[in-house]
């Protein structure tokens, strides 16, 4: 058992890999943002991105694959959630969308990510990037697709 030098146990906090999936996921949705305001090809963000951010606590890997996957999803990210949608997809503020994109391509391919930590993650980047209620809002869709997406976890978790 480690200890933190005064005899007590080291208190145990998220792990240098969830703290560097979360950059991941972080600058990732900026990035996706960025390249749907802007429109930029996806090569030239990333690069920017790298050069701008320190990326020594970064899943990099994991930031490229959701930068590059969730463009490749898009249609089919976008038809997964719009049904759960109470307005039209364009009036989706971008960032909250970048966030229910980001979220949803993680709950259909990253099924190694527990879908609870993928809910929280993306109400967590939604107090910190989106509107005053935004993180109510993506709570309440990812709530509905979880349980589409992951049944049989959201089932085992039931019990």
């Amino acid at each position: 058992m480690s200890n933190s030098g005064n005899g007590q146990p080291a208190k145990k906090g998220p792990s240098g890999k969830i703290l560097a999936r979360r950059e991941a996921r972080t600058l990732a949705m900026q990035a996706l943002y960025s390249w749907h305001i802007a429109g930029q090809p996806l090569n030239e963000i990333e690069a920017q991105f790298r050069v701008d951010n320190d990326f020594s606590k970064v899943d990099g890997a994991y930031f490229h694959e959701i930068l590059h996957g969730v463009p490749r999803q898009k249609t089919e990210l976008d038809e997964t959630f719009t049904p759960l949608l109470d307005r039209p997809l364009e009036e989706i503020d971008p960032v909250e969308l970048a966030i229910l994109r980001l979220s949803t391509y993680e709950l259909k391919n990253r099924v190694d990510v527990p879908y609870k930590v993928v809910i929280n993650e993306g109400i967590e980047l939604a107090k910190v990037f989106g509107a005053t209620d935004g993180h109510k809002f993506v709570n309440g869709i990812l709530d509905k697709l979880a349980p589409k997406l992951r049944a049989a976890e959201v089932n085992a978790n039931k019990r």
